[in-house]
């Protein structure tokens, strides 16, 4: 199994020197485990997936905590003991140095709800997407066009071991449906929560409208914003917000939606494979999702929160990102998965230029080629060449 280096190591091993624990949360098959034990080699590891260790945590939780001494211990799928937080939390403010426990959780609906009620103030937080294209690349896997990415995604197994897309991500669903879902009273009904993951990832890339994906599924308008947000505090999906300047234009208020993943949003959306992304439908929107999930990566991996929104007025014109810099204007990003270079292609960024006063040395096109170009309109870079931008993230 080919072991790929991660970028949130380094600030899991700052925040591991200042805090008593660390809780690294995402997406289920994210590769926490991997990070967190390559992190810390010589800590105890336990895995409360294992039913006579969850049953030790569950009967005996003094008990459990105190065979770790004050070196502590990695815990991995933590959330599976929820009392555990609570005696965590008298262990961390006892003696002892920082770094001494590593927890790991693939709920975040749980896990963060345990968090904020028994560790807060102890525990840094990371969290942690699927592998990035730097990190494939620094890997040494080459890749050679972009509908690769899109069509397999970024789940560390896909590019460890030989398992085929289709079939990881047939048993991937499966497993969140079964697994994570049951455990939970709000989703009764998998097959049509299965169904509605389906309409979403068709929705990929869009603001989103309640009452039509209620509609199209089936369900109440209520139960389709619970089970989005399961998506989202799932690590499974993200919503954009819409920038709240609106430069006396009256501007869209709903969300956009992405599948933080891109080739789960292409299994759902029932694609074959990367050749028929080629003309899809979808493609314009698993683009984007592939850029934004890529800027949501950077900011996570240095242990930060997402700083995007998009911009939508009323009259359909559209930016479909913009970066907020700490203490800085707006940066627009503009996401075009043609491999052309194209002029047009800064259209809607030379329109909110022209609102908000913004400079095209600040404003960027991520297109689908591999030029990377200063333009009179702004900075055009290659999907594979986001430093120009991700700077602007820091």
């Amino acid at each position: 199994m080919k072991m790929i280096r991660r970028a949130a190591e380094e600030k899991l091993r700052v925040l591991a020197r200042g805090f008593p624990a660390v809780s690294v949360i995402g997406p289920r098959q994210s590769g926490k485990t991997t990070l967190v034990r390559s992190v810390f080699p010589d800590k105890p590891y336990v895995l409360l997936e294992d039913p006579d260790t969850r049953a030790f945590a569950q009967e005996d939780p003094r008990g459990f905590l105190a065979q770790f001494g004050q070196d502590g211990a990695v815990i991995d799928e933590v959330q599976r003991v929820p009392d555990l937080f609570s005696y965590l939390q008298g262990v961390l403010d006892g003696p002892g140095g920082p770094g001494r426990f590593i927890l790991t959780g693939s709920q975040n609906f749980l896990l963060m709800a345990r968090i904020s009620q028994s560790l807060a103030g102890r525990t840094g937080i990371i969290r942690l997407l699927p592998l990035s294209m730097q990190e494939i690349a620094h890997a040494g896997i080459t890749v050679k066009r972009y509908e690769d990415y899109l069509y397999s995604g970024f789940f560390p197994r896909l590019y460890s071991t030989p398992v085929q897309p289709a079939d990881f991500f047939a048993s991937y669903v499966q497993t969140y449906l079964e697994r994570d879902l049951r455990q939970l009273k709000q989703v009764q009904n998998l097959s049509g929560f299965q169904a509605f993951m389906k309409m979403c990832a068709y929705r990929n890339g869009q603001v989103v409208n309640y009452s039509s994906l209620a509609h199209d599924c089936g369900i109440t308008h209520n139960t389709a914003k619970e089970w989005l947000s399961l998506l989202e505090t799932s690590g499974l999906v993200t919503f954009i917000r819409p920038h709240h300047k609106n430069f006396n234009k009256r501007l869209v208020k709903m969300p956009k939606l992405y599948f933080t993943d891109t080739g789960l949003a292409a299994h759902l959306a029932g694609i074959p494979g990367p050749d028929s992304l080629v003309y899809h439908p979808l493609k314009g929107g698993l683009f984007e999702s592939l850029i934004v999930s890529e800027f949501l990566k950077y900011r996570f991996n240095q242990g930060k929160e997402a700083n995007l929104y998009f911009w939508r007025d009323r009259h359909g014109h559209e930016v479909d990102c913009i970066i907020e810099p700490g203490g800085k204007n707006p940066v627009p990003v503009e996401m075009k998965s043609g491999r052309t270079p194209n002029n047009n292609f800064f259209d809607e960024i030379r329109y909110w230029n022209t609102l908000s006063g913004n400079t095209p040395d600040r404003s960027f096109v991520v297109y689908g080629g591999d030029e990377s170009v200063q333009r009179a309109f702004g900075y055009l870079t290659g999907y594979a060449h986001l430093d120009p931008v991700l700077a602007y993230l820091d």
